[in-house]
């Protein structure tokens, strides 16, 4: 078994992308993949987010939801919307993304990748999942018999690697679609079998590949493998549904904190307190962290830049996080939030939303005190990965994301 390898992808038939492309399952609740289908037919939440296809009471959980995926699947397959190519193929997948300092583009690979290396941590974990959470991504799986959500995956730096895909995402792409967040997503099949090859030889050699996003669809998928395999034989649910990027390529935005009151104290408590750890100055704008160790707090009306005293960053792949930082210098023992992933205090606002989601949230009123964070970097969390460790939750912010629906992975 290789670490990574081709597979008869299931996708758009020529000029259905567009009606097909839908964001993934997971940034979206059910009202909101309801409102983005309507009058879609076609659209792959019908698959990714079937509750929307049955009375809106009903529990996205339930066993009647992962039958409608299932129904759903085979009603696009029947109508030649999905179609699935005859031979073993790789694929390049390209994302652009407009942002403010220009046009950002990152080129990868879409294959399947070895549950095997997963189990051993040769594909390496940087959280942990919930068992909840994983269920619901076995469920999906078992019902569709297929694996429609990729986990979004980071390889070392390998020029070789680098060229080899460069050179399948040239000329027309098969898939050219701009969706409406205006990410332009393009797709190219390699189905040369010497060059698919030399993808795979190249992919062998490398020491790890990093998990960015998909920690429960690759244990869900790991578990799926394990509950199916048969001695001596390889097969499809061996290997899980994977978009690879270079790590140099890949944008992490900040993943930022706003925190439902203050403990008892005033404003001005919380600004002396802070003073212990932090080097505290008032701003005159908002204030988007430049450096490791730097953040923004935002009290009603006013920004204050705080910077992380130096002999406070300790030696360690993860207590040296800004994330563990913030949590372990002011989260906890000042506004005594200690468990990230149960306290209902806090919240968490994905960068891509901007420093004014933070001032929205705190000058409404629903928040007392909002935290801008220097972004994790790619370094980082390979790091962490490699040294066995988990990384705090909501650490990592991944954009642009892989859009549902454009490859799939059959589990024959």
């Amino acid at each position: 078994m290789t670490l990574i390898k081709t597979f008869r992808g299931l996708r758009p038939a020529p000029g259905r992308a567009d009606e097909v492309l839908a964001p993934p399952y997971d940034v979206l609740s059910s009202e909101e993949a309801r409102a983005r289908a309507d009058g879609k037919p076609w659209s792959f939440l019908h698959i990714s987010k079937p509750e929307i296809d049955l009375p809106g009471d009903t529990d996205p959980f339930s066993p009647a939801v992962y039958a409608k995926a299932a129904e759903n699947l085979s009603r696009m397959m029947e109508a030649g919307v999905l179609v699935r190519d005859d031979t073993d193929c790789y694929y390049a997948y390209r994302l652009s993304m407009p942002t403010p300092k220009g046009l950002h583009v990152q080129t990868g690979l879409v294959a399947t990748a070895s549950v095997a290396d997963y189990d051993t941590n040769r594909i390496r974990k940087h959280e942990y999942t919930r068992p909840d959470k994983e269920d619901d991504r076995v469920r999906q799986i078992e019902a569709l018999n297929a694996q429609t959500g990729p986990v979004l995956l980071a390889y070392p730096d390998a020029p070789s690697a680098d060229s080899l895909i460069a050179a399948i995402a040239t000329g027309q792409a098969t898939v050219d679609v701009l969706a409406d967040d205006g990410i332009r997503h393009q797709i190219w099949v390699l189905n040369d079998s010497a060059k698919c090859a030399a993808i795979t030889s190249a992919f062998e050699g490398m020491a790890a590949l990093y998990i960015a996003d998909g920690h429960h669809r690759s244990a869900a998928a790991s578990r799926v493998s394990a509950a199916r395999r048969q001695s001596g034989h390889v097969m499809a649910s061996d290997y899980f549904l994977a978009v690879i990027f270079p790590q140099h390529q890949m944008r992490i935005l900040d993943y930022n904190r706003v925190v439902k009151d203050l403990n008892g104290m005033d404003q001005l408590v919380l600004v002396t307190r802070c003073q212990a750890a932090f080097k505290v100055e008032v701003a005159n704008g908002r204030v988007t962290p430049n450096s490791v160790g730097e953040f923004g707090m935002y009290l009603p009306g006013q920004w204050y830049k705080l910077s992380i005293k130096s002999e406070l960053i300790p030696d360690d792949p993860v207590a040296s996080l800004d994330v563990s930082l913030l949590s372990d210098h002011l989260l906890a023992p000042i506004l005594a939030i200690h468990d990230l992933r149960r306290d209902k205090r806090i919240d968490f606002v994905g960068g891509i939303r901007g420093l004014e989601e933070l001032e929205k949230r705190v000058d409404s009123g629903e928040m007392a005190v909002a935290f801008s964070l220097f972004p994790t970097g790619m370094a980082q969390l390979m790091s962490v990965a490699d040294s066995n460790k988990v990384m705090p939750p909501k650490s990592t912010w991944f954009e642009p994301k892989l859009a549902d629906g454009l490859v799939s992975h059959v589990l024959d």
